[in-house]
């Protein structure tokens, strides 16, 4: 039976896919509400498949995607949004998605997009400018992040209020560790106040205004 994990933090949303998957004979091993459980889960349960929703807090379903592939580069995972938009649509496959569903489309969409990432193809919902295709298939690259993906996640925390002491607990170093992550960010994006760095995390899809 194909193995699926369910990252989704809006609890209604959520219990609607897993009840779509497993009415269609899909199994549901796992459920997340926030990006680093998603990753616990899908490194703990070794999944077929992990969906994830793109706007998670703690840590966004792109980034979650990275961490996943950075331990099991063998992992699928599909995105399921809201966001149509070019920049949301090629970070995401650029982060290593196979798979990108909007939220808008029928609940067959999900349940395609699911089998044909298990089945090692790429999935886009017909919702999504199929230019958008040829582009990732010709390489086309966009602006380079001048982020690790440790210290987008750390930008993450920060624009969501979390303080260094609570960003060290939840990322297991040091208070000395995070306030230097935070120092690097600032530096590297030449940003030099925390309402700066919100907004700066919010256009680029690192978390929620």
């Amino acid at each position: 039976m194909l193995r699926v994990v369910v990252a989704e933090d809006h609890k209604l949303v959520g219990q609607g896919i897993v009840a779509l998957l497993r009415a269609d004979g899909i199994d549901v091993v796992g459920e997340a509400s926030d990006g680093r459980e998603a990753v616990r889960l899908a490194e703990e349960l070794n999944p077929d498949v992990t969906i994830l929703d793109v706007s998670m807090p703690l840590l966004n379903g792109i980034d979650a995607t990275r961490a996943i592939l950075a331990v099991r580069p063998e992992a699928r995972t599909i995105a399921v949004t809201v966001h149509a938009d070019e920049e949301y649509v090629l970070d995401a496959f650029r982060a290593g998605v196979r798979g990108y569903v909007l939220k808008k489309q029928a609940a067959a969409d999900l349940l395609k997009a699911v089998r044909d990432v298990h089945a090692g193809h790429v999935y886009i919902s017909s919702g999504i400018s199929r230019t958008l295709v040829d582009a990732l298939r010709a390489g086309t690259e966009g602006a380079t992040n001048p982020l690790t993906l440790r210290e987008r996640e750390v930008l993450q925390l920060v624009a969501e209020g979390k303080t260094s002491k609570e960003i060290a607990a939840l990322l297991v170093i040091s208070v000395k560790t995070a306030e230097t992550h935070r120092a690097n960010i600032m530096s590297k994006l030449d940003i030099h106040d925390t309402p700066s760095l919100v907004r700066y995390a919010i256009r680029h899809g690192l978390t929620q205004a």
